[in-house]
């Protein structure tokens, strides 16, 4: 395992962790989503994996998580092409760690150190369950397994930055989590305390800390929480408020089963709850185009549960609607626009009210119309708009009925004044495809206004 020690050139020592360090493992946890099995896919491409990686780095993620090589060939020829990518944005971005995680295997090991990983994620099953029915070792076993490989290489490898995670730790008992981390405490940079099957809750998480800082005061801690009870975000939350500066995340909380906390929705929630010591160097305004990058990808629209997202600015009923057009603050509460939200949706349906309709006909699509008479249009297009065909837009059927049931009349616009109000999503900062945009279910953009109305 003595192998060449010259593969990093950057040492984790030299490196001063910022007050809330991120380690995305959308490379890792992220590949076993689900969703990529939804449209026959079981992995991201060489090329999926280098544009989410270039991605990470350019929000400002210093440490990133794969697979070990070891898993399959393919995993090692991608990590060579990903340190690679890793290796052409260190001049503008500065130096991101890759890390492997690795199983208490010498295997493992030996696999992540020859592909020249910047540190080994170790982790072992130290649950009652994981010790019967997964690798079927008991504490003893684990204690004499885990110490010596982990002082071998902390002894031959002083460069790399290692972390030890009991896994399914919060149905560990506290004891023999003490038990296997007072052995290898003596050679790890931090110890893990994932909730790999999401059973923890915010006051567990706070407690559960509490007593690790006590036998361990000068050790970091990383936490990854899974959202099986609905709580990664909130516990995640609840870890950082306690203390633990390292936090695992995935792009829109993709990963095994229900998945883990979303990278965008974390730093959204710390902004908001005005942590903004957490979110230093993370570039926010990359948010929505990261988010709507690895959707993409899946073929899926961005998570509705997602907040950083045009959903959480698309409003449908009328009430909204005509609230939203005098003012996006009454139902648009958060400061999206910081991520990389820019517009406001506002969807034409049966749920509009005459003053969208008005709104549309007479701003965006430039008819000549009174309030009376945008009060029987809308009549009429909800009437219609309940029948409508799958190759048939709300927006077609408005101007239809505007045309050719009401004869109502529509300014001539030049063509260099028409091209400044329409503006692609590839021609904005966000560097988002339009095609992306479209397989991703987001809209064109208006330029020049905060509203869309589709």
């Amino acid at each position: 395992m003595d192998t060449d020690q010259s593969t990093n050139p950057f040492r984790y020592s030299q490196y001063t962790p910022r007050p809330l360090e991120i380690i995305d493992t959308t490379l890792r946890e992220g590949q076993q989503t689900s969703l990529l099995h939804d449209h026959h896919k079981y992995f991201f491409t060489r090329a999926d994996k280098e544009d989410i990686l270039r991605a990470l780095i350019l929000y400002g993620v210093k440490f990133i998580e794969l697979f070990a090589p070891v898993v399959s060939k393919q995993e090692r020829d991608d990590f060579a092409a990903l340190k690679a990518v890793r290796d052409s944005l260190i001049t503008q971005k500065g130096y991101t760690f890759l890390l492997s995680h690795v199983r208490c295997h010498p295997k493992d090991v030996e696999s992540a150190i020859a592909a020249g990983a910047d540190g080994l994620n170790f982790y072992i099953g130290t649950s009652n369950e994981s010790r019967a029915y997964n690798h079927g070792r008991d504490l003893n076993t684990i204690v004499a397994q885990a110490g010596p490989l982990l002082e071998e290489v902390r002894r031959n490898h002083p460069e790399l930055v290692l972390r030890f995670s009991g896994e399914d730790a919060f149905r560990t008992d506290l004891n023999d989590l003490f038990r296997v981390y007072d052995e290898v405490i003596p050679y790890v940079d931090r110890l893990g305390l994932p909730d790999t099957v999401g059973v923890a809750t915010p006051a567990v998480i706070a407690g559960r800390l509490e007593m690790l800082r006590k036998r361990y005061p000068t050790t970091d801690f990383e936490g990854h929480f899974h959202d099986d009870r609905g709580f990664a975000l909130i516990n995640t939350l609840e870890a950082i408020r306690s203390g633990m500066r390292y936090m695992n995340t995935t792009i829109c909380g993709i990963g095994e089963r229900s998945g883990i906390t979303s990278i965008t929705a974390l730093l959204f929630n710390l902004h908001i709850d005005r942590e903004y010591d957490k979110l230093e160097g993370y570039h926010l305004r990359r948010s929505y185009p990261l988010n709507v990058m690895l959707s993409d990808k899946l073929k899926k629209l961005v998570p509705a549960k997602e907040p950083v997202s045009l959903t959480n600015r698309t409003h449908t009923a009328g009430v909204h609607q005509n609230a939203v057009l005098r003012s996006a603050s009454v139902y648009e509460a958060h400061p999206l626009d910081l991520f990389g939200v820019s517009e406001s949706d506002i969807l034409l349906g049966p749920l509009s009210g005459w003053n969208v309709i008005h709104y549309f006909l007479k701003e965006i699509r430039y008819f000549e119309i009174d309030d009376a008479t945008a009060k029987e249009v809308a009549a009429v297009f909800k009437q219609r708009v309940y029948s409508i065909k799958a190759e048939e837009s709300p927006e077609e059927i408005l101007v239809d009925i505007a045309k050719n049931q009401f004869g109502l009349a529509q300014l001539a616009l030049p063509l260099a004044a028409a091209a400044q109000i329409v503006q692609r999503l590839d021609s904005s900062e966000t560097n988002v495809t339009a095609s992306a945009a479209r397989r991703s279910g987001q809209p064109m953009m208006v330029g020049g206004t905060r509203t869309l109305i589709r």
